[in-house]
């Protein structure tokens, strides 16, 4: 069973979101905030593997609400999803950067959410091929942050990963491009984890374009 939070501080939006998770038997909501003090409060209590974080919150933001999230070590495990606007959330970066192991837009549809949740809770991190190219290239331009170690750690292979990675490829088309299987793909993934020291998929995206490995408007 999928444990999923809600944090929005409109109420007919955490409803919907509800009322669309409520379909699926392997899901179950454990609780909703309407500002980002809540959601931490929320995340220490139950501990849910899935919070959908709003931006815009009275109080104290998301933002802020991920960021001391994702550096609990204690709340490992909770996953934190930005809900946005794309157009008008510039610091969406801000927030991945942060921590936060991907965003959608709130125009999602409801098929696309329920596999967004899984996706994210199997851990993956969910950042859509279009979103990422447009947002994670825009706001890495922008960053004058000194570049990250060159990853001479990584395997020919690995690097050849990363790059798709970065290109915000799935687990399942890096499988299809490279011909291999989506388990190899998947270990190969935690291995550049754990050499970059990146939390998750999302931050590898950002330290391959803090770094320089990838750049904005580069595609492989």
């Amino acid at each position: 069973m999928i444990s999923l939070a809600l944090a929005d501080d409109q109420a007919l939006v955490r409803a919907g979101f509800r009322s669309i998770v409520a379909g699926e038997p392997d899901m179950t909501v454990v609780g909703e905030a309407s500002d980002g003090e809540q959601a931490v409060r929320l995340a220490r209590q139950f501990l849910p593997q899935v919070m959908l974080m709003d931006i815009r919150m009275p109080g104290v933001d998301g933002l802020a609400a991920t960021r001391e999230i994702c550096s609990d070590g204690t709340l490992a495990g909770v996953k934190v999803v930005i809900l946005t606007t794309f157009e008008s959330d510039a610091y969406v970066y801000g927030a991945i950067r942060a921590g936060a192991s991907g965003f959608l837009l709130k125009d999602i549809e409801p098929v696309e959410l329920i596999h967004a949740v899984r996706v994210v809770a199997r851990g993956d991190a969910l950042l859509a091929p279009s979103v990422t190219r447009r947002l994670i290239a825009e706001m890495a331009a922008r960053l004058k942050e000194p570049p990250a170690p060159a990853p001479e750690s990584l395997t020919p292979r690995e690097l050849e990963i990363l790059d798709l990675v970065a290109a915000g490829r799935s687990n399942e088309e890096i499988a299809t491009v490279l011909a291999i299987s989506y388990a190899t793909v998947k270990t190969h993934v935690s291995r550049i984890l754990a050499k970059l020291a990146v939390r998750d998929r999302a931050q590898l995206v950002v330290w391959a374009y803090e770094s320089g490995r990838a750049v904005p408007g580069w595609l492989p």
